[in-house]
């Protein structure tokens, strides 16, 4: 199983560079992925597999997976059907279609999602995969994203199922957490009763409904219609939607008899069978016709499986083989006829049976499997749904007789929309506005019409041979409770029967219904008699904008001082009022515990009160500088050497990019318009300086119990293999905070950055030799210079000493970040203390030697080295895996080398070094965009106002 998912992701990354050399027919090779991991479904099929890799144990994460007949069952929709539908990509695409190798790479890698999907046994895993195939679909729908229908219905389609996702996400957890488990084998076999349990049914049941396309979450389903034919043939008609009849079939044999369950599964599934095939008859677009009859067919398959019976299961998995196998089949006729004629409107298309006598046979193949005619597979999974419901001691036999009313219905409209798909291309018939394309259209290839004539007439084949495709299904229906039921089989005959009779009904009320199309096209109005769900949608979204802006407008009115008070004032609000409520504790602090404490406390307060009254802008910053300078010293003083160093060093870095925004400021504070709120902002002050220490001090009294800390260092140097416990704890213990963390600093950063210059790019500082003659400062006129920069200083600006000085310290800074950085898992220092040392060089080369000074020092681009320093955090994530150590935890390396003798590396030191990279790349990042393009825009202004 993690080979087939190894061997997707190997492909969706190759599928660009094979698309560039072969175009379409790298489709070819791509399609034998799929095929060669099928065959390993099918030698595995009646055996149960299972695989499990620790991975997060602490978030009940670990890689659990297990593949049986049910899975096999979706394996062969996913892994098969993708086969197929890769050889039709190699002819419906041609070789200069846009993007044609991003499509190939996301078609592959949804294949292998999906297959993770239905192999994933724990429900945390499981989630993952869902959303991966969402994000996929989104991208798949927005193929032509220069059109605004797609990109409407790429966006609708992932707001609504990653909504669903959501609600599931909840509902795993809630499930996981009752039943104390995370995997699905587990939480089936002892299923939790209860409210909170039912409660959590229902939010999984949102993301499988929505997943599906159940009424009423269906209308991004026709929407998505937007997406190249193939996308509509393997993700909306075998694969992705299959996802919520999967997830159903999965949990029904532990769940089906929860309260909410049927009343839930089959009451949306009967309203999505008759609505979406009512709105199958008002269609033109012949994919909108197969999309609203995919609704239908869901809705229909959702009941059948939600119902939780052995013979209901057995005729729900049957369909859901029937359904992907027509319902492919037709999507692909469709892009057939569009590739042919240049349409897919039916009021356009008539005689092509005659010009395409083949592809005719194919549609009207799949059609009648769609339909439900003997002998096709459709029939047979019918017959046993009408079975399954006529006697289910389930279901109430008021409720039974309801439900079945409704299938009924649902069938007659299935038979008319079937009938209609292949009347309205394929039919003889008189058109008021015939498509000019439709006269030339030439015959499809062979090789375009292989995969839907395989599927067509695979359907019939597996009608003939259903007691083969019985013996496949059963074994999982076996899980399902029978209630008392007897035994059931597959078969195209049964006799004569409750069964046959109403199958019978079916067609000829459908085909009654379709001759009454004059009439039907009378009730067609302009507004769907039900209403617009599309519609609700917008509204939705407006609604939920017009709220979002109001609350925006209320709490977010442009005032920074504002801002923070608000924040300041819930930070002191909050806290004292549940402490106040509380019965406080006998509280013991100590004051200080050396003098040396005590003078660094005073001059911190000192300098904050004096950042409060300075008028100065450059003075409140030093002196804001220096209560960071004084913790730094406090952590010092009470042992934390690594803490001391990384606050020294992150303060002077501050310090410095203050200065770089602050020359763009007026030098001085005019705070006259604030005078009236000095004494409020006073006051806020002082509560809030109260609040953190009366919090300190509630901390550390409430305390009983030995503190952690005093495990850490056994802790760090058994589970790290380092005496720095800091460092270990960064990147081992907790590696999993520092990669959030440095992702969403490299965002935060960049996006801030972003802000100071529009449409701004990463890119490469410019350097001395990119510099026109008239930047030089002295003309260049002397042959010995201590930095390459400072020559195109102006002279006003230059000074010789710091560049002696810089010329001398900056090669001795370097070697300290990079004796910081080896030396930080046994001792004071690590990746962020050397990247932010390393970065300190950097800002003194840049002041002393200038933007060109800063190119030369470090020319690669910044974007590049924050890229390299994410790949190596996070690659550390496999490397660890596949040393067997937990995910971003440490595995030791021991190599004994010639001359050096025995080494010993951990794998956190990789983590350490991305985390070098991306405080490196941070710095140069601001240093460019602060600094080099302020100065360069300077630079410019002066030469317009020369001019």
């Amino acid at each position: 199983m993690l080979a087939i998912l190894i061997a997707h992701t190997v492909a969706a990354l190759c599928a660009p560079m094979l698309v560039r050399w072969w175009g379409r027919n790298a489709f070819f090779a791509l399609a034998l992925v799929p095929l060669v991991s099928l065959g390993w479904v099918v030698e595995h099929w009646n055996t149960q597999q299972t695989l499990s890799i620790e991975w997060v144990p602490g978030l009940s994460m670990n890689i659990d997976m297990r593949f049986d007949s049910l899975a096999a069952i979706m394996s062969l929709l996913v892994l098969g059907i993708g086969a197929l539908i890769l050889l039709y990509c190699a002819r419906y695409f041609e070789d200069d279609e846009p993007r044609l190798g991003l499509f190939a790479a996301e078609m592959v890698a949804f294949a292998g999602a999906m297959f993770g999907l239905i192999t994933s046994d724990n429900m945390l895993v499981l989630y993952i995969f869902w959303e991966i195939t969402t994000v996929l679909s989104f991208l798949l729908v927005g193929h032509y994203a220069e059109r605004a229908s797609s990109r409407r219905a790429a966006t609708q389609a992932l707001l609504v199922t990653t909504a669903g996702g959501l609600a599931m996400l909840v509902g795993i957890i809630v499930l996981g957490q009752a039943a104390g488990s995370y995997n699905l084998s587990d939480v089936i076999a002892d299923a939790p009763s209860g409210w909170l349990p039912g409660v959590a049914i229902v939010l999984i049941l949102i993301g499988a409904l929505s997943k599906s396309a159940i009424v009423p979450l269906h209308f991004w389903l026709p929407g998505a219609m937007a997406a190249p034919t193939p996308v509509s043939a393997y993700l909306h008609a075998a694969a992705m939607v299959k996802a919520g009849i999967y997830l159903v079939a999965r949990l029904a044999p532990g769940f089906a008899d929860s309260g909410p369950w049927r009343a839930t599964v089959i009451t949306l599934g009967l309203l999505s069978m008759i609505i979406a095939g009512w709105r199958a008859l008002r269609a033109f677009d012949l994919k909108l016709v197969l999309a609203f009859g995919t609704v239908s067919q869901l809705g229909f398959l959702m009941v059948l499986v939600g119902i939780g019976t052995e013979k209901a299961m057995l005729a729900g998995l049957t369909m859901v083989l029937a359904h992907a196998m027509f319902k492919a089949t037709l999507f692909m006729v469709v892009g057939i006829i569009d590739h042919t004629t240049g349409t897919r409107d039916i009021r356009k298309l008539a005689h092509l049976g005659k010009k395409a006598p083949i592809l005719a046979v194919i549609a009207a193949l799949a059609a009648a499997s769609m339909a439900g005619l003997p002998p096709f597979l459709g029939f047979v999974g019918k017959e046993t749904a009408f079975s399954a419901v006529l006697d289910t001691p389930a279901l109430a036999p008021a409720v039974s007789a309801l439900v079945l009313t409704g299938l009924v219905l649902g069938s007659i409209l299935t038979v008319t929309y079937s009938i209609r798909f292949v009347w309205g291309a394929f039919g003889r018939k008189q058109l008021e506005r015939p498509s000019p394309a439709v006269a030339s259209m030439h015959a499809p290839g062979a090789l375009f019409l292989a995969a839907p004539a395989f599927l067509a007439v695979l359907g019939a084949v597996a009608g003939v041979a259903s007691p083969v495709v019985g013996r496949l299904v059963e074994p999982y229906t076996f899980t399902v409770d029978s209630y008392g039921q007897a035994p059931y089989h597959l078969s195209l005959w049964h006799g004569f029967n409750l069964p046959l009779a109403l199958s019978a009904v079916v067609v000829t009320g459908g085909v009654a219904l379709f001759i009454a199309h004059r009439v039907v096209n009378r009730l067609n109005f302009e507004h769907p008699p039900l209403g617009n769900a599309d519609r609700a949608y917008d509204a939705v979204l407006k609604a939920m904008d017009t709220i979002s802006i109001r609350i925006t407008g209320t709490t977010q009115r442009g005032s920074l001082p504002l801002t923070q008070g608000i924040i300041l004032t819930t930070l002191v609000l909050l806290p004292m009022m549940i402490l106040a409520t509380s019965s406080a504790p006998d509280l013991k602090f100590v004051l200080f515990e050396t003098p040396l404490q005590l003078i660094v406390g005073g001059i911190m307060i000192a300098g904050a009160l004096g950042a409060t009254v300075m008028r100065n802008r450059l003075a409140s910053v030093i002196l804001v500088g220096l209560t960071g300078y004084g913790c730094g010293v406090i952590f010092a003083l009470h042992g934390a050497p690594d803490l001391a160093l990384t606050q020294l060093l992150v303060e002077t870095l501050t310090l410095v990019i203050f200065v770089l925004v602050l020359r763009k400021l007026p030098a001085e504070v005019d705070d006259r318009g604030a005078a009236g709120y000095r004494l409020p902002r006073a006051l806020l002050s002082i509560a809030v300086g109260v609040t953190v220490t009366v919090l300190g001090v509630f901390a550390m009294s409430v305390r009983n119990t030995d503190p952690i800390s005093l495990l850490l260092p056994e802790a760090a140097y058994e589970l790290g293999d380092g005496k720095n416990i800091v460092n270990v704890l960064l990147v081992d213990i907790r590696a999993w905070d520092t990669l959030g963390e440095i992702s969403v600093l490299l965002v935060a950063a960049t996006g801030v950055a972003s802000l100071v210059f529009r449409n701004r790019r990463f890119g490469s500082a410019p350097r001395v030799s990119d510099a026109p003659a008239t930047d030089s400062g002295n003309g260049g006129s002397s042959d010995t210079t201590w930095l390459l920069g400072g020559e195109l200083i102006d002279p006003r600006h230059r000074s010789l000493v710091l560049e002696v000085t810089t010329r001398l310290l900056f090669p001795t800074i370097m070697v300290l970040s990079v004796y910081f950085f080896f030396a930080g898992h046994n001792a004071p220092g690590g990746g962020f203390a050397g990247g932010l040392t390393a970065g300190l060089a950097l800002v003194l080369r840049y002041l002393a030697g200038g933007r060109y000074e800063l190119g030369e020092a470090v020319p690669i681009d910044a974007g590049k080295i924050l890229g390299i320093g994410l790949v190596f955090a996070s690659g550390t994530a496999l490397a660890s895996m596949f040393l067997g150590a937990p995910v971003l935890s440490s595995a030791t390396l021991e190599v004994t080398l010639p001359l050096l003798g025995d080494i010993k590396l951990v794998t956190a030191l990789f983590f350490d070094f991305g985390v070098y990279l991306i405080v490196v790349g941070l710095v140069l990042d601001v240093l460019r965009s602060l600094g080099a393009r302020l100065d360069a825009q300077a630079e410019l202004d002066v030469q317009v106002k020369s001019r």
